[in-house]
């Protein structure tokens, strides 16, 4: 496959255009296509409501981190961090806050504001000095750091290790006895780059439409 340049933001168009690249050499991604049609192009803010919601997606579904986040919207009216540390834990728990969740988004937002960390310096790094800069951050591991390079950032190579409903994806695809490993569900993604968040999305796009959950 072409190379990717190392900081290409992918659009909805390009993206398009790599759905055709990577599935036109893998012919269980090309059956998703087939099946399902192109994934709809899911994006996140960039900055700190990108980061915010790549925290609140830690080990819960989709919907219920958007959930969280529109009820965190809608009580500031913008999600900024200035704003955030003005909310208590009773408003942070009635928008659907962990204890750990809120501690972890309140220390993002706190060296947001002290300028020890500038989220829109992440846009000219390259995936690598991102992931070290926002796992620098407590809280923060790889599969969000990944997510965060993914769905805010548009990232064409990110690639969310650890992340479950691709290794179902992937078991349900392949037809599998069991789901593979987070070190072979790695491996195996080696074939897609310099697409694997293209892959990725495929994957997720296969997982969502078989539960009903498209949107």
């Amino acid at each position: 496959m072409t190379e990717a340049p190392v900081r290409q933001s992918l659009t909805e168009e390009s993206c398009r255009h790599a759905v055709t690249a990577v599935s036109g050499q893998d012919a269980v991604l090309a059956g998703v296509v087939s099946k399902w049609g192109i994934p709809p192009f899911w994006v996140h803010p960039p900055g700190f409501p990108g980061i915010v919601l790549a925290i609140l997606g830690q080990q819960v579904s989709l919907e219920s981190a958007q959930a969280t986040f529109n009820k965190l919207e809608a009580a500031l009216g913008a999600v900024e961090p200035e704003p955030f540390l003005g909310l208590g834990d009773e408003a942070l728990r009635a928008a659907g806050f962990s204890r750990q969740k809120a501690s972890y988004v309140r220390g993002v937002a706190s060296r947001i504001v002290s300028g020890e960390f500038d989220p829109a310096e992440l846009e000219s790094l390259d995936d690598d000095a991102v992931r070290a800069r926002l796992t620098g951050l407590r809280g923060i591991g790889a599969w969000t750091a990944d997510t965060y390079l993914l769905f805010a950032l548009r990232r064409p190579d990110a690639w969310p290790s650890g992340d479950l409903a691709l290794a179902k994806a992937i078991q349900e695809l392949e037809n599998r006895p069991a789901m593979p490993s987070w070190a072979e569900l790695d491996e195996h993604a080696e074939r897609w780059r310099p697409w694997r968040a293209v892959a990725a999305r495929l994957l997720w796009h296969h997982y969502l439409s078989v539960r009903g959950r498209k949107g």
